[in-house]
């Protein structure tokens, strides 16, 4: 169980939430929903202990898994297998094990005996720890997220930002998983499962077994996710982060039915602030009426004051959610090739990613990268836009080439810098207040502009990345995952920008929409680098790359 007493978070001088009581219970499977911004990431944070509230106290019964949208990567040298294994120690005897079988095959007489009869204690320690079956189902929950054989050999260091999330997922779910295979709190690992945003870089398959695997999660569970499907199928409560109250409602039922609960709340509140603004309009009027006369004084101040305590007791009425008006500039003039790129590969040791790679990126041409997780679709981004360098072939720019760049892990973005001196590095020759309005439409104003972009939610780090890709005039944009983290309606603010852009775009997506919104005229398939005109028929590939 978590529990959180007298529970207050704060952004800044800003109340997220105050004095609040939550508790996370085995077989609660909990949605936390609220616009972006309004605090899940940071509540999410703090209920794992990964973050401390500003008053009040969190404490755990059990062992958390906790998936930050930003996950904490490790090791990046181990392998993505013993990355996995490490949630229940298995890492350290798996690899014991493998030297100490080299060291049999080298060895005889009384120093093989030795090596043997201390081979047979690291394997009764293994198995005490689940052993072979535990590495098998590892490698099962890994395979079912994307993450087959060839992936589990490598270094993380050598992974995609898509297969080092998902790793970090089959890492919390092998902890959850029971002894049997299955998902429950009676196994060796976490109890409780906080995840932001998992379904992030999982193709429809991987979403479809993960949905399964969380509705049979015996343990607590709480996750942030823009999927409604996911939240459909796998919630039976439902915590709503009001930003405008500051206040979290708990709805002790399914999505659909909290939908309907939600409204009728909302309503509700809508009309007793209606009926009391009428009753305190009257008490003022009649008030107003008897302070004329010098005997009715008390009784008009009286009303005056009990007008006062009605208002004052009302919650607010909910606004529609503000959403950031995302419009890119006309791009700036280019030639008629603004970017090319020849011979391209990449290899991280041992491990090729792609080569021979050639395209050409017309002014106002519309591209769409698609292949396999671990293809290579983020690092070609990365080569065009100089991020990396390439192994062999070169990237080349054309007359007026201007560039924007929109990473995946928000790699952009400066966690130790303000959102203020995000913007400023980001278009350092636009004046202050021009910036100051370019954020307002992106939804950061006042204190926020003071506050570290380590510190914000995932859908505000994609906010303000947008916000420098505006600010930069750019005529050829490279977009990673570019409606990653947004709500529902920040996501077709994105879509819409995406379908009025003048300039050119080179997009990686697993968003179906935001290929429709696109309408590409190219597609580029890897690790071939094969390219080929835009059909309908690619649009099924875009869920599964």
């Amino acid at each position: 169980m978590i529990t959180a007493t007298g529970l207050e978070l704060r952004a800044g001088t800003r109340i997220l939430l105050a004095d609040t009581t939550l508790r996370v219970q085995a077989g609660d499977r909990i949605g936390l929903v609220g616009r972006n911004g309004a605090g899940k990431t940071t509540t999410m944070r703090v209920l794992s202990g990964d973050g401390a509230p500003y008053a009040g106290a969190v404490t755990s019964s059990g062992p958390v898994g906790y998936l930050p949208q930003d996950p904490r990567e490790g090791d990046l040298e181990m392998s993505a297998r013993d990355r996995v294994l490490s949630a229940r120690g298995l890492d350290v005897l798996h690899a014991e094990l493998a030297k100490v079988h080299i060291q049999m095959a080298e060895l005889t007489g009384k120093a093989l005996d030795d090596v043997t009869a201390k081979y047979g204690r690291l394997e009764e320690r293994f198995s005490a720890l689940g052993g072979y079956a535990a590495e098998a189902e590892a490698a099962r929950i890994c395979s079912n997220l994307g993450l087959p054989e060839r992936v589990l050999v490598q270094p993380m260091k050598t992974l995609s930002g898509g297969q080092r999330r998902r790793v970090e997922l089959a890492r919390i779910l092998f902890a959850a998983a029971t002894d049997d295979g299955s998902s429950g709190a009676a196994g060796v690992g976490a109890t409780q499962l906080l995840l932001d945003e998992p379904t992030n870089h999982l193709d429809a398959d991987s979403i479809t077994w993960l949905r399964d695997f969380l509705k049979s999660f015996q343990g607590g569970l709480v996750i942030i996710s823009h999927d409604v499907e996911l939240l459909e199928a796998v919630v039976n409560k439902v915590w709503f982060l009001d930003a405008v109250r500051g206040e979290l409602d708990v709805y002790n039922m399914g999505w659909k039915r909290y939908l309907d609960a939600r409204a009728t709340d909302e309503q509700r509140r809508r009309r007793e602030r209606a009926n009391a603004e009428k009753k305190a309009s009257a008490l003022i009027s009649q008030a107003a009426k008897l302070g004329a006369k010098a005997t009715k004084a008390a009784a008009a101040h009286q009303m005056v004051r009990r007008a006062e305590q009605m208002l004052s007791s009302l919650d607010e009425v909910r606004v529609a959610d503000k959403v950031a008006k995302i419009r890119f500039p006309a791009p700036a003039a280019c030639g008629r090739t603004p970017l090319t790129a020849a011979n391209l590969s990449k290899s991280y040791g041992s491990l090729e990613i792609f080569t021979g790679v050639d395209l050409a990126i017309d002014r106002g041409s519309r591209v769409v990268v698609l292949g396999l997780n671990g293809a290579g679709k983020t690092t070609l981004l990365k080569l065009l836009g100089g991020i990396e360098r390439a192994d062999t072939g070169g990237v080349e720019a054309g007359h007026g080439l201007k560039l924007g760049y929109f990473a995946q892990e928000h790699d952009t973005i400066d966690p130790d810098a303000t959102v203020w001196e995000n913007i400023r590095h980001a278009a350092p020759d636009t004046g202050a207040q021009e910036l100051r309005n370019l954020l307002g439409t992106f939804l950061f104003t006042g204190e926020q502009l003071d506050q570290p972009a380590g510190t914000l939610s995932g859908g505000e780090k994609t906010r303000l990345a947008l916000a420098g890709l505006v600010s930069s005039a750019a005529n050829v944009l490279l977009l990673d995952e570019p409606t990653n983290n947004l709500d529902p309606a920040s996501r077709e603010q994105v879509l819409d920008a995406l379908r009025r852009y003048a300039g050119a775009v080179v997009l990686v997506t697993h968003d179906p929409g935001a290929v429709t919104a696109l309408q590409p005229e190219r597609v580029i398939l890897l690790p071939d680098g094969t390219e080929d005109h835009w059909s309908a028929d690619y649009l099924d590939l875009v869920e599964l790359a």
